[in-house]
């Protein structure tokens, strides 16, 4: 199946819009049900949260949750690949 031009502009205009989400937000807190299966997959025990009973002691607290931050690149990077496909697909023929 080859792309045409209208998937193009809809892949370069959803690259865009989270490169600019990456440039506006400063870090992303993920869930503690999230943060627990990253730590059971790359064996960090001690970022691990609390499971079953040991949640209801209060000593314990609320269970750690991860913090993502992205690099600053990473939002310029990802606006620059939008714009570059939106651009590439006005320059391609028209559908049909």
């Amino acid at each position: 199946m080859e792309i045409n031009r209208n998937q193009w502009f809809m892949i370069g205009l959803v690259v865009l819009a989270l490169g600019i989400q990456l440039r506006f937000v400063d870090s992303y807190v993920l869930t503690e049900k999230t943060t627990h299966w990253l730590a059971q997959r790359f064996g960090k025990p001690h970022e691990q949260a609390a499971t079953g009973i040991s949640q209801l002691w209060a000593a314990e607290g609320p269970a750690p949750r991860k913090v993502v931050v992205p690099p600053e690149w990473l939002g310029w990077a990802t606006v620059s690949v939008g714009s570059v496909l939106i651009l590439h697909s006005l320059a391609m023929p028209r559908p049909g």
